[in-house]
Order: structure tokens, then sequence, then C-alpha cells
């Protein structure tokens, strides 16, 4: 099931940050041990739509729909736009860099935020977008 939406064109980054995390069990467990959080995502289109996303670095090492798990609550909420998520993703811009100029909010524990970083860098390597 891909976690793309064609209408938030960097949302294909989910799905390589997802296979990254499945492809390999080791690093699977050190997202896990170093995020311990579940992080949502939300994003916000051009068209002024807006949808959710998560990674779970609790327990499962997995990245869904919605904003948790189903039972869960998200550690941490990161909003910004779809553009700008696409430039973090790839590289091309620093969240904390977003935050301090305003086009990233960050909801719940702002420290868990920051271990976000290596796993989107791992995506990095993934994601064509």
């Amino acid at each position: 099931m891909s976690l793309k939406n064609d209408s938030f064109p960097s949302s294909a980054a989910f799905d390589a940050i997802n296979s990254s995390l499945q492809s390999d069990d080791a690093e699977r467990k050190d997202a896990i041990k170093k995020g311990n959080a579940i992080f949502a995502f939300t994003l916000k289109n051009k068209e002024g739509q807006e949808e959710s996303w998560h990674i779970d670095l609790k327990e499962k090492g997995s990245v869904g729909k919605g904003p948790a798990p189903e039972g869960k609550k998200a550690d941490v909420t990161l909003s910004l736009s779809d553009e700008e998520f696409g430039k973090m993703v790839a590289g091309k811009t620093q969240a904390q860099r977003l935050f301090m100029s305003g086009k990233l909010k960050v909801k719940g524990d702002v420290m868990k935020a920051t271990k976000m970083e290596p796993v989107l860098k791992k995506a990095q390597t993934k994601a064509k977008l």
C-alpha cells in the first residue's frame, strides 16, 4: 500500500522512509532506539489541503497515514508545507532553518523533533523528489 498522495508530491518520501525502515532489521532497531517517539507530519499543499502521516519510531518502526497509529498519540507533530517538506527530505534545507523562519511548526516534544533528522537523511538516498 503506497503512502503517496498525488496532491502532495513530497509524500513519496514516506514510501522511501518506510522501505528504508522495512529493508534492514538492524537499521530499523537502531532508528527506534534513536527516535523513541511517534512523529506526526501534517503537510499543506498549494491548494490549501492538509494531510497527515506518521512515523512510529517507538515500537514498530513503521510509517502510515494519519496523525498516529491507531490507539496511539504522536509525541511530536511537525506542520509545514508540502514544498518545504520536499526540500527538507531532499537535503536542500534543514528543519532548524525552517523552524527559525516560521515555516515549520512543532507541537509536542521539541527535543524529540531533533531526532527525526537522521531518519530523513536515510530517506534522501532512496527518495527521488
